[in-house]
């Protein structure tokens, strides 16, 4: 599966629960990914730039 695939899949299923479940899923990753600065986040966006 590419990572367009992926990232369409994952933003999809965000999408869903923040429809079901009124907590802002979408904001509480943005602010993690702000806080914490993970490793999984820069690997992932620079696999996507490369791409």
């Amino acid at each position: 599966m590419s990572t367009k695939n992926q990232v369409l899949i994952y933003v999809l299923v965000l999408a869903v629960f923040d429809t079901i479940i009124p907590i802002p899923i979408t904001a509480l990753v943005l602010i993690h990914v702000l806080y914490q600065k993970p490793r999984w986040f820069r690997e992932w966006v620079e696999e996507i730039y490369r791409s």
